[in-house]
Order: C-alpha cells, then sequence, then structure tokens
C-alpha cells in the first residue's frame, strides 16, 4: 500500500493548489511506495513567503532555544529507526545498515548543529580612529533554498536543514522526487522537536514540475542562500540560475573518489575499505570508491583478495531481507547506463573479474581491472555497485592517475610506511583524503565538500558558519568626530 505525502507550509500540511500529485514505485516490484503532492510556481512562492515571514521572529531567536529544538529533534529522529529502515528499503532499496546508518549519521548531526548556536562569532578590529569600536558580526542570511538527493536521504536533508537554521535562517526544503516519504519524516522530527511554523516548509514535486519549482525559488527575492547536493550536470545549472540572481550556492556535487594502494599497503586491510567504500549502499554514494589504483607490484595479489570478497556479498531485496549488501539500483535505466560503460572497457581491454551480471534493477558486486584513460569508466560515475582498477607504476604514478579527472570530492591511500602515503594525500586534489581509511566517511564536526567539479563550500564543522551567515562589519564611533569637509 502506497503513503501519501503532502506539502507543509507554515507547518501545515497541505495538498499541491493544482490538486496534482506523482507516484513513486518501487525499483523491483514496481509496486507504488509513494503518492506525493506535486508542488508548482504557485505552491514555491506560498513557502518561500512563509519563509520570509518566518525569519523576522526566527532570526532573532536566542542560541539556547535553537540549541533546544536541534536536541529534541536528534532524539525525534532516532526514535522513528525503524521507520526509516521499512520506508528507505521500499523508495530506495536501502539496506537495513544504509538506513539506520543515515540515521545515527543525522541525529548526531543534528546535536553538533545544536552545539554551533553559541559558536556564532564576530570579533573585534584595531582601529586608528580615537574612541572607535570596531568590530564584526554575523547574521543570518534569510530564507535558504535546499535541495538535496535520495542516496543519503536522511543525513543529507539533515545537513540541509539544520545548519542554517542554527543560523538563524528559515528554509525551504525540496524534497527528492525518488524519497518524498523518507524526507518528510525528517521534517517530522523538527516539527515534533518544536519548530514553529514558517522556518521550514516542504515542498515535492514531480519531475516534469522540477524545473518550473526550483527556477521559482531560485528567483524569489526571499531567498538569499542556496545549497544543493547531487549531480555535477545538474549542479552546474543551478549555479548558473542562482548566479544570474546573484545569490550565493553551497555544491556538493558528483565524484569518482580514488582509493591509492602503495606496494607497501596492508592488503587486507585495503580489501577491507575497498570492499566497504566502493559497494555500500551498493556504490550509490557521492564518496564512493570509484577507482582503486594500485602499485602494479602487488596488483594482482591485491585483485584477487578483492574480487573474492566482492563475490560474497550478498544480493537482494531489502523490502524482503533487510540484511542484503547489495540492494536494487534506483531503477533498471542505471543498470543499463553502468553496462555501457562495462561494454565500453571491455572492448578496449579491461577485464571483469567479478560480477558484471544484472536483472532489472538488480546487480552483483563487479569489478573491472586492468582500466585505462581511454575507457569511458576511467572517469565517469558508475553510481553503481561497480568499481574499477587502475595500475600504477609507482607512487608517483598514482597520485597523477587519482588527480587525472574532473572530481575532487574524496580519496584515501593505503599504505604502511605513513609519512609516504601521508605525502600522497596531500598531493591528492579532493576536499578529504583519509589515510588506512574509506573513502566513505562522514562526521558531522569535520568539513566537507569537494574541489574541481566536484562542487564548492563545505557542509558540516564551523565552515557552514560563514555558508550561512552575512559577515558585517560594525563601528561605534563619536558623533562629534571631525571630517576634513
Amino acid at each position: 500500500m502506497s503513503t501519501e505525502t503532502l506539502l507543509v507550509i507554515d507547518n501545515v500540511a497541505r495538498p499541491a493548489s493544482s490538486g496534482r500529485t506523482y507516484e513513486h514505485r518501487n525499483a523491483v516490484s514496481g509496486d507504488v511506495v509513494t503518492r506525493a503532492a506535486s508542488a508548482g510556481a504557485d505552491d514555491a512562492t506560498l513557502a518561500a513567503d512563509s519563509a520570509h515571514a518566518a525569519f523576522a521572529t526566527w532570526s532573532r531567536t536566542g542560541p539556547t532555544e535553537r540549541r533546544r529544538i536541534l536536541l529534541a529533534a536528534a532524539d525525534c529522529l532516532e526514535a522513528k529507526t525503524a521507520e526509516f529502515i521499512s520506508v528507505m528499503a521500499s523508495e530506495i532499496g536501502a539496506s537495513q545498515l544504509w538506513a539506520g546508518f543515515n540515521v545515527m549519521l543525522a541525529a548526531n548531526l543534528f546535536r553538533e548543529a545544536a552545539s554551533l548556536a553559541t559558536q556564532i562569532q564576530g570579533e573585534t578590529i584595531p582601529t586608528d580612529k580615537p574612541g572607535t569600536l570596531s568590530m564584526t558580526v554575523r547574521q543570518p542570511v534569510g530564507a535558504v533554498l535546499s535541495i538535496v538527493p535520495w542516496n543519503g536521504p536522511v543525513v543529507l536533508a539533515a545537513r540541509a536543514i539544520a545548519y542554517p537554521i542554527v543560523c538563524g535562517n528559515t528554509v525551504v526544503f525540496r524534497a527528492s522526487e525518488s524519497s518524498p516519504r523518507t524526507h518528510m519524516l525528517v521534517a517530522e522530527a523538527l516539527y515534533e522537536a518544536g519548530l514553529p511554523a514558517g522556518v521550514l516548509n516542504v515542498v515535492t514535486n514531480a519531475p516534469a514540475q522540477a524545473e518550473e519549482v526550483v527556477d521559482t525559488l531560485i528567483a524569489h527575492p526571499a531567498i538569499r542562500r542556496v545549497n544543493f547536493t547531487g549531480s555535477t550536470r545538474v549542479g552546474r545549472i543551478i549555479a548558473e540560475k542562482a548566479g544570474r540572481h546573484l545569490k550565493r550556492c553551497l555544491l556538493e556535487l558528483g565524484g569518482k573518489s580514488p582509493m591509492v594502494v602503495l606496494d607497501d599497503a596492508d592488503l587486507d586491510a585495503a580489501v577491507r575499505a575497498a570492499t566497504f567504500g566502493a559497494f555500500l549502499y551498493q556504490g550509490q554514494i557521492c564518496m564512493t570508491t570509484g577507482r582503486i589504483i594500485v602499485d602494479e607490484r602487488i596488483a594482482d595479489d591485491f585483485v584477487a583478495r578483492l574480487a573474492a570478497r566482492a563475490a560474497d556479498l550478498s544480493v537482494g531485496d531489502p523490502t524482503i531481507r533487510g540484511d542484503c549488501v547489495i540492494g536494487p539500483l534506483i531503477g533498471s535505466g542505471a543498470g543499463e547506463r553502468i553496462h555501457a560503460l562495462i561494454e565500453d572497457a571491455v572492448a578496449k581491454g579491461a577485464t571483469v573479474v567479478t560480477g558484471g551480471g544484472s536483472s532489472g534493477a538488480q546487480m552483483s558486486a563487479t569489478i573491472v581491472d586492468h582500466v585505462t584513460a581511454a575507457m569511458r569508466i576511467y572517469d565517469e560515475e558508475t553510481f553503481g555497485p561497480c568499481t574499477v582498477v587502475v595500475r600504477a607504476k609507482d607512487t608517483e604514478d598514482a597520485v597523477r592517475i587519482a588527480n587525472d579527472t574532473e572530481y575532487g570530492l574524496s580519496a584515501a591511500v593505503f599504505g604502511r610506511d605513513v609519512t609516504r602515503a601521508l605525502d600522497a594525500a596531500m598531493r591528492i586534489d579532493a576536499g578529504c583524503c583519509h589515510v588506512n581509511g574509506s573513502t566513505v566517511q562522514n562526521e558531522a564536526q569535520a568539513p566537507y565538500g569537494g574541489m574541481k567539479a566536484s562542487g564548492y563550500g563545505r557542509f558540516d564543522g564551523r565552515a557552514v558558519i560563514d555558508e550561512f551567515t552575512e559577515l558585517k562589519w560594525v563601528t561605534v564611533e563619536p558623533a562629534d568626530q571631525a571630517y576634513p569637509f
């Protein structure tokens, strides 16, 4: 049975003004799992107007109240864990592990955001003007448009909402077409925690209405910041639209995250990290280990161990078997796209060492070896349970290959000589790099974001204060001061 979701404006659930709805179907069964309201331009305008009106009060709300609400929201979110697991399995094919992981990260993020309430600070500035106090203050910017995808729906929604509101802003949250019920559960946790009316407005829309809704919101005078998590292709479009209205963006986009395995690496440790990084949530994560760059002297041994481990990963439908590791792709079209990349690679000399088969949206863990820069899969995101192995001559060649991409989101380096591994990590162009750890990592207290075509700006940590506040210079001066004319 499907679950219906409505828009939420001024903390009131309501249908789209047109009465339109759309259906989201399970990728395996084809059953309708969510029927959601499909907003249009009028609804988007109402949501932005509500956020603008609420900003007048919320921006003056003290840090203790902001902290209280976010801490309560973390508890409310955790209480919904079982519901998240059920809804995410049917909406987006998430395993119990991935759904639970999302809820844990999001609850931690709410608590970390709460701690920032008293850290939004300015400073005093030395001045040559006698009797003058010169200082900076940080002020909320206004209403923020937050757009997030379906793949990490709880934690990505949490960061897109919590950080703007703890800084005193209001939010119009445009939920993903593929996970409307999951995103609504996140919003419900905040409403249950006591978030005032209009501070968070939630809009859902059918794919056909996406451009209309997003264009209306970006153009609305009340919207002063835009944060978007999603593909690089769409991120460029969002940035161009925001640029025309001179509105600052925070963009976390695509990746082809490299994991470099040096010749002295602990191979068993590297295999464990590569398996986790490449196949968690069937590789549909922005920081998925998309390329494994291995020193050619140890490559045969490493690939054999990795292939054996990948072949043992369970494949299934999480609505039936919640503990499966490899669930379905978001849709059968994703499998067709990945197969085209694999076929191109094989035609140009690559070898599929395990996996490669699929049935509809279901695909087993796949490893493609001997990948070169001549192949599309070398630099294109697979966004599925398929990773590639690129063989490097030495450390310098491995760093070169790691940087031979338009992306720069996450990276990892494995090696027993930590000094050498750290040197390599420092030279890889990525927003984060982990020595002897997986590319898939996230902690709310650490800044996260990309370089190059992976976007700009940072979520998490104290970096979000700059993203969601305006820095203002203020002076207090003697009224009777003299001027030169």
